[in-house]
């Protein structure tokens, strides 16, 4: 198993292009059983880096496992992909046998933040009762 920002493997996948060398590259992540793409939808590249992605998906379709997450719906992959045809061909092959889980759900991060800082809030000093003195009527 392999975990990796999406972002990451698109900039090795398009390294390993320039250098010649992309074959060699999905040939070695063909030896993982399951890859799992972190943030998929923070990768808005250009075409020549997102085609890399759009080789990583078809190399696995229907011979290796693929975890995918994503912060945007199906609908938002147009900003992922600047290519519709490579967006709707990436989107075929990806829910082709696949199982999908939709979490609607808060995020935990942004959850953890606010608990941190009602915390924080929680332990400043309030003004009014430590040290404030009032003017003699």
């Amino acid at each position: 198993m392999l975990f990796t920002r999406t972002g990451e493997i698109v900039q090795k996948l398009q390294a390993a292009r320039q250098s010649l060398q992309l074959p060699s590259m999905l040939a070695k992540l063909d030896h993982f059983d399951l890859i799992i793409l972190d943030d998929l939808s923070y990768v808005r590249k250009d075409q020549a880096e997102t085609s890399v992605l759009f080789e990583l998906i078809a190399e696995r379709y229907e011979r290796r496992s693929l975890l995918i997450t994503a912060n945007a719906a199906f609908s938002g992959w147009n900003d992922v992909f600047p290519d519709p045809s490579m967006t709707v061909a990436a989107i075929d092959r990806l829910v082709h046998h696949s199982t999908i889980f939709e979490l609607n759900v808060e995020s935990y991060r942004r959850r953890s933040a606010d608990d941190n800082k009602r915390a924080r809030r929680r332990q400043l000093p309030h003004p009014e009762s430590e040290g404030a003195t009032t003017m003699p009527s």
